[in-house]
């Protein structure tokens, strides 16, 4: 892979961070929604006061989450991109946040750009019409109180990109004796707080021409109605490999790609701000407008993770040989577990990726028409995960004008296409999923359970050793390496720590499938290397 795409890799793997977070907040905001459903709770529990007060409650906490998330990717990419002195990182990224729209304030005001002069009222009184003088009152906002473009978290991963960038150079850097004591990473903020702004005002000048470029974008994908659907769907899952997925949803959640909305004077960006919106602030957009933004988010893969790939569990199962089904069993299950439950689909997808392009290309294919059916029949089931707690607390818990329905009825077709398809592949190919490789190889794939320490120390053996080790990081379901020497990783011991597959990214990373439980790994991971650093 090459370097852009590393860094792509790794600028996808921090962002991950701070979605995590607002997955988590939107699924409490769904739950908020629903108690405000009399279908669901009933009058009395609408009147509540108390219950009325909670709710309220949570909706602040959530907007504000989701108010500062351009600020909260900041933090992220400078953190997740930083080489080493990740704390101080972080600080100076929320200081490079805001010079870097105190340059692009000061460049507006310099081209006579205000709060006051940008209102629509202002745009009318220059001969806009009220249409005109709305959607360019849009197009600026208020950040941290900083008057500013509407950049959305793209200014956020610029303002946190060009932060790391200076925190990288110069966190080692040594100064004169006289100035010593502002070198290594106190001159981080100091550099950043000299650059950031001057990066703030040059992208105040090219950024009209970004935020037109995006939505002319967004529009097309919008007017290509469920064929630009199925694409976006469909290169979604042929990224998975890659780890550049994260970077392809990024973009139509927080970007115009994704769609955009005026309401009161604001300009709400993406698909998945648009539906968060909806909620912290019900009945301030119609159904139709959140429909749109749903066609990007969980209600595609709903059909997919909670039946389609459960499916293929169990015609892997199945396709195994007998003296292996009980092991494979256990494998499977667990994978279609995490796949039902919550939609992290990889420990199931990397038992069949790169052993089957037929299999890979059908699942791709049958994810992209499950994102194109779910909005033609009009179902509108928000967040991102897309497994059973998306399903009920975002499908059914949401009413009738979710039309969550229809989801269970795509995914009793996506079922059976699923089991058929793949054991017609599985036996008339001789793929060699789990349970049908070499003896000696799945035996000793299948052979060790991780548990603690000796995980740990197995996982590292299995990296080449300690020596062998730069830095050890996670996202959902991968544990990343970044190595000194590609060749003395040891696969076969790696498999028989618990991983289901292996990304070589680079020639010095590589990325080891373990799923959901990866976070724990990682920390063992750490943890061991750490302790045996300081014996």
């Amino acid at each position: 892979m090459s370097r852009a795409g590393e860094f792509l890799q790794d600028l996808g793997k921090a962002l991950m961070m701070p979605i995590s977070v607002i997955a988590a907040a939107g699924i409490f905001l769904g739950l908020a929604a629903a108690l405000q459903n009399p279908a669901i709770v009933g009058e009395g529990v609408m009147h509540a006061q108390t219950m009325q007060l909670a709710i309220g409650f949570i909706r602040k906490v959530a907007g504000a989450l989701f108010g500062n998330l351009p600020l909260l990717f900041a933090i992220a990419a400078a953190i997740g991109l930083a080489r080493d002195e990740k704390p101080t990182a972080a600080f100076a990224a929320v200081i490079g946040f805001v010079t870097f729209h105190v340059g692009v304030n000061y460049s507006l005001m310099v081209q006579g750009l205000t709060a006051e002069t940008t209102t629509a009222a202002a745009f009318v009184a220059k001969g806009y019409s009220q249409t005109d003088a709305v959607m360019h009152a849009a197009e600026f906002a208020s950040t941290l109180g900083i008057f500013s473009w509407q950049m959305s978290v793209l200014g956020g991963v610029i303002a946190g990109f060009v932060t790391v960038l200076l925190h990288n150079r110069f966190y080692t850097i040594q100064l004169p004796t006289a100035i010593a004591y502002f070198g290594g990473r106190r001159f981080v903020p100091i550099i950043t707080v000299i650059v950031l702004p001057i990066v703030g005002v040059a992208m105040s000048l090219v950024w009209p021409v970004i935020a037109n470029a995006i939505i002319h974008i967004g529009r097309f994908i919008g007017e290509s109605g469920a064929w630009g659907t199925f694409v976006y769907a469909f290169s979604e899952r042929v990224l998975i490999p890659t780890g550049l997925h994260h970077i392809l949803n990024e973009t139509v959640r927080f970007t115009p790609v994704g769609g955009m909305v005026h309401v009161d004077n604001e300009s709400v960006i993406g698909a998945l701000s648009i539906f968060n919106y909806g909620l912290t602030h019900p009945g301030q957009l119609a159904d139709d407008t959140l429909r749109e933004a749903t066609r990007f988010l969980a209600q595609g893969k709903i059909p997919v993770m909670m039946f389609g790939l459960p499916a293929a569990a169990l015609a892997i199962w199945q396709c195994a040989k007998p003296e292996h089904k009980q092991r494979v069993k256990a494998l499977m299950m667990a994978g279609a577990l995490a796949s039902f439950m919550t939609g992290i689909t990889e420990p199931l997808e990397f038992s069949f990726i790169f052993i089957s392009p037929v299999l890979f290309l059908f699942h791709a294919v049958m994810t992209g028409l499950s994102f194109a059916f779910s909005q033609m029949l009009g179902v509108m089931i928000g967040n991102i995960q897309g497994g059973f707690i998306d399903f009920i607390v975002f499908g059914v818990l949401g009413g009738a004008k979710t039309h969550w329905w229809f989801s269970l009825l795509l995914g009793c077709l996506w079922a059976p296409v699923y089991y058929f398809t793949f054991r017609w592949v599985i036996l008339r190919m001789k793929v060699k999923t789990p349970g049908r490789e070499e003896e000696s190889t799945f035996s000793a794939a299948m052979a060790f359970k991780p548990e603690g320490a000796n995980s740990a120390a197995q996982i590292i053996a299995g990296l080449g050793g300690r020596h062998n080790i730069q830095s050890v990081d996670c996202c959902f379901t991968r544990l990343r390496v970044k190595l000194v020497d590609m060749s003395k990783i040891d696969e076969q011991m790696l498999r028989q720590s618990g991983a289901s597959g292996f990304i070589r990214a680079t020639d010095t990373d590589i990325q080891v499938i373990y799923g959901p439980q990866v976070e724990g790994i990682a920390s063992a991971v750490k943890q061991n290397l750490l302790i045996n650093a300081t014996q």
